[in-house]
């Protein structure tokens, strides 16, 4: 019995078999078509292309003979020069080319002709030669002879193109001839491949649509079925392995079943005992599993609907997980939550868990307590604020002391005390301006410091903005420049608070650009909001401080300047009670960007 190698062999053989000889066939068959076709393009075509070049010149050295006759010497002597040598490249063409019987002789003949010709009318020209003579000579010789050439070349042309008519034929009836052993040829090669096709199905695609319907069976879960083997061939081998595969794999699970509920449990209660509060959510917000103090303090129980439970946020932070899109929490992230009464803090993470196709199967919701660390901050405020305001009265007494020494209210003073007053008012002066930010910081975070909302122009917030700056920007020889739309809404702000914002922007932008630079002031609408951007051409920031630049106390920069790192902290509490954000972009060595966008007045009527 053939197995299945074999008949492979034998089907695929037959059909190579037929297309070597139909190539083989198809190659012989253009090759002779080939050479009828050079013979036709090639041989013929240019002995009589040559036969024509040759009577045209010959006409031409006749017309030129008649000028002479006529009085036109110089004509005629230059078209006889020109046509001699065309006449001369055409004969050598023909005697190269001789390719049709009877050609040869008359190929010789037309040379000979040609000689008599040549010399005939080389003495035609002689300037000794008198007009009688010179026309005795024309109708006596040149004449006749140049009827004979023309005659002559006649017959070699018709030859040839007799000659390419017998091959044009020969060529004609190969093509046919070949055309129909193509179409036997092809006939047989579609009738072999067909019974090919029809034996195929029943030899191998039949047994293989039993087996792929048993493996979608498994893959099912159906592991108990059985194949029986319809041949002894290697169709017949697979469905045997088939069947041991199928048992093995019935075994397998048996004793995986085992081994997963045995780690199930394992990983259930270790996860319970985790003392974060962490839970595992589906695509529907169903809690799956869940540590014990997530079910303590936030009634994360396996399930429960999350849309269901206090607070309503959690819900929120699972949707935006699953769209895959940041969600942002007010506060620093941090979720106030009574648990049994007592004030808790969480900060709550959101992450999709990927599936196999890399979509979100699932949400990993977790809570990190940060009671204490929140208390901590608190305290920490409380403390700045409490010194801020404390120191705040002794300074002033100190400052107006120094003002009044200055002034020399109590009595003169010498240089040497002018100068270390002077020193001592800067100090103090300094001093100053880091305590009002410290009280201003304060108030802006303990929400004692309301806001005056009204619209607020664009224009009208970046020209008094940089007001100030003019003269320094100047001294500094840095350049400054504003991009602001004609069209650009109102903000609802209040004035004087952005307006310390922006200049915090611009007086940092203008300490970190050397002179020649330039600090470019610019506004865009974005979303609901007009976002004002302040981009310096100065040294940049490094890609590791830039995330800090908004935190209280952090300086990006170290080396020497001023200042203890609040102004870019007010700007950003500033902005949020603004109901706006802040950002920093930055390039080092390449300078800075740093905005924030605050919303659009809403005119009346508009809701």
């Amino acid at each position: 019995m053939f197995g299945l190698r074999q008949r492979l062999s034998l089907g695929f053989g037959g059909l190579l078999l037929l297309v070597v000889l139909q190539g083989a066939l198809s190659i012989t068959r253009l090759t002779t078509l080939g050479g009828s076709i050079d013979v036709i393009l090639k041989e013929n075509y240019r002995s009589v292309l040559a036969c024509q070049d040759m009577k045209e010149a010959i006409e031409r050295m006749d017309s030129g003979a008649l000028f002479v006759l006529s009085g036109y010497a110089d004509q005629g002597r230059a078209l006889i020069a020109k046509n001699t040598k065309a006449f001369a490249a055409s004969l050598n063409t023909e005697m190269h080319n001789i390719t049709v019987p009877g050609e040869a002789e008359r190929a010789e003949h037309l040379q000979d002709l040609y000689a008599a010709y040549d010399k005939d009318i080389q003495a035609f020209l002689a300037p000794s030669l008198s007009e009688a003579d010179r026309k005795s000579a024309y109708f006596s010789r040149l004449l006749p002879v140049f009827y004979e050439i023309k005659a002559t070349a006649d017959e070699i042309l018709r030859l040839n193109q007799d000659n390419m008519s017998q091959a044009n034929n020969r060529a004609r009836t190969e093509a046919a001839s070949a055309r129909r052993e193509m179409y036997i040829l092809l006939i047989a090669v579609l009738a072999l491949g067909s019974a090919f096709i029809f034996f195929t199905g029943r030899w191998i695609l039949r047994p293989v649509n039993t087996l792929t319907k048993s493996a979608e069976d498994i893959s099912r879960g159906d592991l108990d079925l059985v194949i029986t083997p319809t041949s002894h061939d290697e169709l017949g081998r697979l469905s045997e392995a088939f069947n041991v595969m199928a048992q093995n794999l019935r075994e397998f699970r048996r004793s995986d079943q085992v081994k997963l509920a045995r780690v199930q449990r394992a990983t259930q209660q270790a996860f319970r005992n985790i003392p974060e509060a962490v839970a595992i959510l589906d695509l529907s917000g169903k809690v799956e599993v869940a540590t014990d103090s997530a079910a303590d303090a936030f009634s994360l129980r396996p399930g429960a609907q999350v849309q269901d439970l206090e607070p309503k946020l959690l819900s929120g932070l699972v949707e935006e997980a699953l769209a895959q899109e940041p969600h942002r929490l007010p506060g620093e992230g941090v979720l106030q939550h009574f648990v049994r009464g007592e004030e808790r803090f969480f900060r709550p993470r959101a992450v999709p868990i990927p599936g196999p196709d890399f979509l979100p199967a699932g949400v990993l919701l977790s809570l990190e307590d940060v009671t204490q660390w929140h208390q901590q901050e608190e305290m920490k405020k409380g403390v700045i604020a409490m010194v801020s305001h404390q120191l705040n009265t002794p300074l002033t007494s100190v400052r107006m002391a120094l003002h009044l020494l200055l002034e020399e209210k109590v009595g003169p003073l010498n240089p040497k005390q002018v100068d270390l007053l002077l020193a001592a008012r800067e100090d103090s002066d300094r001093l100053h301006a880091i305590l009002e930010d410290l009280l201003d910081l304060s108030r802006l975070q303990s929400g004692r410091s309301p806001l005056d909302m009204a619209p607020v122009s664009p224009r009208e917030l970046v020209e008094e903005s940089l007001e100030p700056f003019y003269p320094s920007a100047l001294d500094k020889g840095i350049k400054l420049v504003t991009d602001l739309p004609a069209d650009l809404p109102d903000v609802e702000a209040d004035l004087s608070r952005i307006k310390h914002a922006l200049g915090n922007y611009l007086s940092n932008a203008l300490n970190q650009t050397n002179p020649g630079g330039v600090v470019t002031v610019s506004g865009q609408p974005e979303n609901g909001f007009v976002r004002f951007s302040v981009t310096d051409t100065g040294r940049g920031i490094a890609p590791d401080r830039l995330p800090r630049v908004f935190d209280a106390f952090y300086r990006a920069h170290r080396d020497g300047e001023a200042g203890v790192g609040l102004g870019l902290a007010i700007v950003k509490d500033i902005v949020e009670a603004h109901h706006g954000t802040v950002r920093a972009e930055s390039k080092e060595g390449e300078g800075s960007t740093f905005s924030f966008a605050v919303p659009i007045a809403v005119k009346e009527g508009q809701q």
